[in-house]
C-alpha cells in the first residue's frame, strides 16, 4: 500500500499520460456528510478494449514492455477494497478511460489525501502539452483548477518553467486547504 491517496492518483495519472491523453480530469469529492472520498480520473487517451479494461486492475496484466507487472490500478483497487470503497474502470478504445474509486473517509485504514499539488505539478512537468482540470469538492465548497485558463493568462509563457510549476503546486494545495477550512465552519 502507498503512503497516501495522492501517490495512488499519481500512478493513474501516469497511465493516462502514457495512453496519449490530451486532457486529464481529476475530480476528488471529499465528503464528511457521506463518509466518502471519491476519486475520478478521466482521460481522452487511447482507451482500452472491454477485455483489457476488465483485466486492467490485475497486477499481472500490463501493456508495459519494461516490466511484467502493472501496479497502479491494482493498488488503487486494493485501497478501495481495504477501505470499504468501490473501484470501477470504464474505457472505450479510441475514446478514453475513466477510473473511479471510493474509500470510506473515516475508515481507520484510509490514508491521508497527501500532496495533490505535488502530484499534479509532477504530471504537468512530465508532459507540458497535456491539459488538466482538477476539482476538489467538499460538502459545502469546491475548488477548480484548469491549465487552459492558466495558459491563457500566461499568454505563451510555458507551464514548465520552475517558478510556474511551483506556483501551480502551491495554488492547488492552498485551494484544497481553503475548501477544507470552509467545510469545517
Amino acid at each position: 500500500m502507498m503512503e497516501d491517496i495522492a501517490m495512488h492518483i499519481l500512478e493513474i495519472l501516469m497511465n493516462s499520460i502514457k495512453a496519449g491523453a490530451s486532457l486529464i480530469i481529476l475530480r476528488i469529492t471529499d465528503s464528511l456528510d457521506q463518509d466518502v472520498i471519491k476519486i475520478e480520473i478521466i482521460d481522452d487517451g487511447k482507451g482500452m478494449s472491454e477485455e483489457m479494461a476488465a483485466k486492467a486492475a490485475d497486477p499481472f496484466t500490463t501493456s508495459r514492455t519494461t516490466r511484467k507487472i502493472g501496479l497502479g490500478l491494482s493498488f488503487m483497487k486494493g485501497l478501495a477494497e481495504t477501505c470499504n470503497g468501490t473501484f470501477k474502470i470504464d474505457s472505450q478504445l479510441g475514446v478514453g478511460t475513466t477510473v473511479t474509486a471510493t474509500v470510506q473517509k473515516l475508515n481507520i485504514d484510509t490514508p491521508e489525501l497527501g500532496d495533490i499539488g505535488e502530484i499534479l505539478m509532477e504530471s504537468i512537468q512530465s508532459n507540458g502539452d497535456i491539459d488538466y482540470e482538477f476539482d476538489y469538492i467538499t460538502d459545502v465548497n469546491a475548488f477548480h483548477f484548469d491549465t487552459k485558463m492558466i495558459r491563457e493568462t500566461l499568454d505563451g509563457v510555458s507551464l514548465l518553467l520552475p517558478e510556474i510549476l511551483l506556483w501551480i503546486k502551491d495554488y492547488i494545495n492552498q485551494g484544497i486547504e481553503q475548501a477544507k477550512e470552509e467545510d469545517t465552519q
